[in-house]
């Protein structure tokens, strides 16, 4: 049979394309893909220089031959199928068509044939990009993947199903799906306008397979879908939501089972599009899609059906099981299973010998506020402009044999903020390398002066902790390579009006040969590297050291939390501590965090050598499933010894216990109605901070726990009920010792009134002294600032502290302690420091009276002055502290001063006038008697 020979009907020959220029374009095409790709492999090159370098050169391959084993399949796959689909096409287009009639490139088969290829390339460089980008992990932790030890309650699968495999063959039918259906577009795009489906032989083979390719592909996606069921709270595509996070009633009487059937239907419409191909039957092929199409909208809804009029009428009974597995699961995967539970009643009596059994607990109780204190040190300790305080960050050291929790932050160089004249390259690459040591401050002191009391100031560092090695190559800032040991001195720090220079002694960087120095000057774009007469052989490259992005670079695969800290080892030498993180969002039955995830565990503890940037990954966590499947892959990576005064320094990552708290709101209910109800719920705390109210973040207190022999560091967070601010209970994470990692729940019993937060805040508002204070304090140019308000739980009492800062509008002024509120049970009090707070509290509990004559225990703080005496001596005091102010040139301390000169004289006249009554006038009966007022 012959087919008739189509025609264009305005068929008009075109203008012949020159064929030099046709030549030189798909020369430049080739030129460019090779100027990439040359590229690319010098970036590869300059990182594994870098990796072997750490001693990680193992890591890097591993992850290298993944990547190259997925690209060159990927490669193949996707540039061959293109390239003869493309073929395929130009020898049904040359079978129908006279020449003049195909495009100038059909007819020249050498330029067809390199376009081709280039085509085909470039799509399969597209292609295999994403895959060995997205794929190289699910890879290489399906290969190596660990049992977790659990089995879903639907499937009877090992979680590890969900975790490696699933996303594996997830992965892998999406990636040929997405390549089918480009092709599929082209083949239907080409075929379809020359109506060559119905003429040609090879024409129609080739996309029928691509149909049936199509059918099979969506099947499978079909099939695997009814896993998914576990992963989602979503029943249907109208997107109605489930109260289980998981596989529901729905899920399991309709969506499960018409996952077989949906599976089949893509296969039977591919076979049925071929025989309408074949068969020339437009209908046929037309019916199939609007069949599928007919069957997945039959069976979502169906799930609405079921969900609306069999669910929703008993949808605790029926969803009673499932919510049994969304609160089993989702404890595990938060590692929320084992936490230990007390009663805490919080109406302990505070008293001396409560006190004195908790003294170190006092003593470390924190009156500074991490916040404001960031600018005190940049203001105060940077010491000249081009260092920075990135953070300020709590920790425990052992000083002169106590145990006290301090705030420590790293001097970091900022080149950014060097002079414009000195921003050339030597400077900031050969020069201006490193930042210099510490600052660190008490927790608890302050000075005279409302500032933090430094354990550790100046430079060179001097202080309490002993740094030996202050020099800051590695941090925080976005820093750039430098090169040391060059014939270029590197500036240490300023000496009066002279600088100190350094010179690099460690042998931690890249050796700078004449290799390596071509390699990274064409990584860095700096030619420069290669031909400065400033560098030699004793030279060395520091790359990638912000710490945040070198541990990244090495273990891509980890999670990290975003706060690293500064700690000062035994032998004086600097180190960072970063927290890593193993995350999936493949726990079946386990609600997921605001991020995605819903599985989260604290593995690995990174920690970065501050001067030879030497990475470290110490495992504290080896029961981890994730982890050992990590371990597994690079089995030198990780490291189980860990040197004791690292281990001392180690702190629960607040990142990590915000998640936990977070989901713990909700699945700390048992009972299955109470939790379908949420009548539990708890809320986190709210504080006031400056004039806003905002959440209350965990925070780190060192205090002895109930039933424990002595004080700890524990990482809190209280908790309030849903819409109500009494507190409820508060969970601790244990920091020390064999216990690091231990979750406590204490709560209050729900019979009782504990003030939550907001409560005191609130109380604090409402009180006319203290009230007032703020409000003068607000006045004349200043500002007051509420700090941090901890919760400090004392055995069954419970404290209530909050720093009250003072600070100028000024940009340039430094926010000053000036206050500190305690409160306990009903009693506020506002005084000058932690201990005379204390003092007065003691004194308010015993009933005494005070010395201001006020009866103890009263909500009203107005001082009453008694006898002309008592003003005397106050108005001394107060004088005598305005006289030092001036002296030392404080003067918005001195105007706050003469401000309380002024009150207390006001204060004095009006006592005088309510004081003072006629002759003759008797004064007002007091409780029923007669009092008589003698004028």
């Amino acid at each position: 049979m012959k087919f008739k020979v189509y025609h264009y009907h305005d068929y008009q020959p075109k203008k012949k394309l020159n064929k030099k220029k046709a030549y030189w374009l798909a020369a430049a095409g080739l030129f460019l893909m090779i100027f990439v790709i040359g590229d690319f492999l010098f970036s590869l090159l300059a990182e594994y220089i870098w990796m072997d370098s750490l001693g990680y050169s193992d890591v890097f391959i591993t992850i290298l031959s993944a990547r190259i084993l997925l690209f060159a399949a990927g490669f193949l796959l996707f540039s061959c199928t293109l390239f003869l689909t493309l073929l395929g096409i130009r020898r049904a287009y040359l079978h129908h068509f006279f020449p003049e009639e195909l495009p100038f490139i059909f007819r020249q088969r050498k330029l067809f044939m390199i376009s081709s290829l280039v085509m085909a390339s470039l799509y399969g460089l597209l292609g295999s990009s994403v895959v060995q980008g997205l794929g190289w992990e699910r890879f290489l932790t399906y290969q190596n993947q660990v049992s977790f030890q659990v089995r879903d309650p639907i499937f009877g699968h090992d979680i590890s199903f969900y975790v490696y495999s699933l996303p594996f063959w997830n992965f892998v039918v999406s990636s040929l799906l997405g390549l089918v259906i480009v092709i599929l577009i082209i083949q239907g795009t080409a075929y379809g306008l020359a109506k060559l489906l119905w003429r040609d032989r090879g024409a129609r083979v080739q996309f029928t397979l691509s149909v049936m390719l199509l059918g099979v592909l969506l099947g499978t996606k079909h099939f695997l879908g009814r896993y998914d069921t576990l992963l989602s709270d979503t029943i249907n595509g109208f997107q109605q939501k489930s109260v289980v996070y998981g596989a529901s009633y729905t899920d399991v009487v309709i969506n499960i089972p018409s996952a077989y059937l949906l599976g089949v239907t893509p296969v039977m419409a591919a076979v049925a599009i071929l025989v309408g191909l074949y068969r020339k039957n437009w209908r046929l092929i037309a019916a199939v899609p609007i069949l599928y199409v007919l069957v997945l909208i039959g069976v979502q809804l169906a799930a609405w059906g079921v969900q609306q009029f069999v669910v929703t009428p008993n949808e605790f009974e029926r969803e009673k099981p499932y919510l049994e597995h969304s609160l089993t699961y989702t404890r595990q995967a938060y590692g929320l299973d084992n936490i230990r539970q007390y009663v805490n009643t919080g109406s302990g009596a505070l008293s001396e010998e409560l006190l004195e059994r908790n003294s170190l607990t006092l003593n470390n109780v924190r009156i500074n506020d991490p916040r404001p204190l960031l600018d005190v040190y940049n203001q105060m300790q940077t010491i000249r402009t081009y260092y920075q305080f990135n953070d300020v960050d709590v920790d425990r050291y052992l000083i002169d044999g106590e145990y006290q929790q301090v705030f420590i932050g790293a001097r970091e160089l900022n080149t950014e903020n060097l002079p414009a004249q000195a921003q050339t390259w030597m400077n900031r690459t050969l020069r201006y390398t490193h930042g210099y040591g510490i600052a660190a401050s008490h927790v608890n002191h302050v000075t005279p002066q409302g500032q933090p009391e430094f354990l550790v100031k100046n430079l060179p560092p001097e202080g309490s902790l002993n740094v030996t090695r202050p020099q800051i190559y590695f941090g925080e800032q976005n820093y750039s390579s430098v090169i040391v040991n060059t014939k270029v001195d590197e500036f240490d720090y300023p000496e009066g009006d002279s600088n100190v220079t350094y010179r690099y002694t460690a042998d931690s960087g890249i050796p700078m040969t004449r290799f390596h120095r071509f390699v990274y000057a064409w990584e860095e774009k700096s030619p420069r590297i290669f031909i400065s007469g400033l560098i030699t052989e004793e030279s060395q490259l520091l790359r990638k050291r912000n710490i945040m992005e070198r541990i990244k670079s090495i273990a891509p695969f980890l999670q990290y939390d975003q706060d690293p800290y500064i700690v000062v080892r035994n032998d004086g030498t600097l180190v960072w501590i970063v927290d890593a993180y193993t995350t999936t969002r493949y726990y079946p039955y386990a609600e997921p965090v605001r991020t995605g995830f819903n599985y989260i565990r604290n593995p690995v503890k990174v920690v970065v050598d501050a001067y030879t940037g030497e990475v470290h990954f110490y495992v504290v966590d080896r029961e981890d499933p994730l982890w050992q499947t990590y371990a597994n892959i690079f089995p030198g990576l990780f490291e189980e010894k860990i040197p004791e005064d690292i281990r001392a320094h180690f702190r629960y990552p607040v990142n990590l216990f915000t998640y936990q708290a977070d989901i713990f709101r909700t699945y700390h209910m048992s009972d299955l109605e109470v939790f379908y109800n949420r009548e539990d719920m708890w809320a986190f705390p709210t504080e006031k901070y400056y004039d806003q109210d905002i959440l209350m973040e965990p925070y780190y207190i060192t205090m002895q726990l109930p039933d424990e022999e002595q004080e700890e560091f524990i990482l809190i967070q209280p908790f309030t009920p849903n819409n109500r601010q009494n507190m409820i209970a508060w969970l601790a994470a244990r920091n020390d010792g064999e216990q690091y990692g231990e979750l406590l729940l204490y709560r209050f019993p729900k019979q009782r009134t504990v003030y939550g937060p907001q409560q005191i805040e609130n109380r604090i508002n409402q009180d006319p002294y203290i009230s007032q204070q703020l409000n003068l304090w607000s006045q004349g140019g200043s500002r007051t600032i509420r700090g941090n308000l901890l919760v400090i739980p004392i055995e069954d009492t419970l404290l209530y502290v909050e720093p009250v800062y003072i600070e100028s509008d000024s940009h340039t002024s430094l926010p000053e302690v000036g206050k500190i509120i305690v409160a306990y049970q009903d009693y506020i009090v506002m005084e000058d420091t932690f201990e005379e707070a204390i003092d007065r509290l003691l004194e308010m509990e015993a009933g005494d009276v005070r010395a201001d004559g006020q009866q103890s225990g009263q909500d009203e703080q107005t001082p009453l002055i008694v006898t002309a005496e008592a003003l005397v001596d106050q108005l001394a005091d107060l004088f005598n502290a305005y006289r030092d102010a001036m002296s030392a040139g404080q003067w918005e301390k001195a105007g706050r001063i003469m401000t309380e000169i002024e009150k207390q004289l006001e204060t004095w006249q009006q006592q005088q006038v309510i004081n003072q009554t006629a002759p003759g006038e008797e004064a007002e009966p007091v409780d029923g008697e007669e009092a008589d007022a003698e004028g």
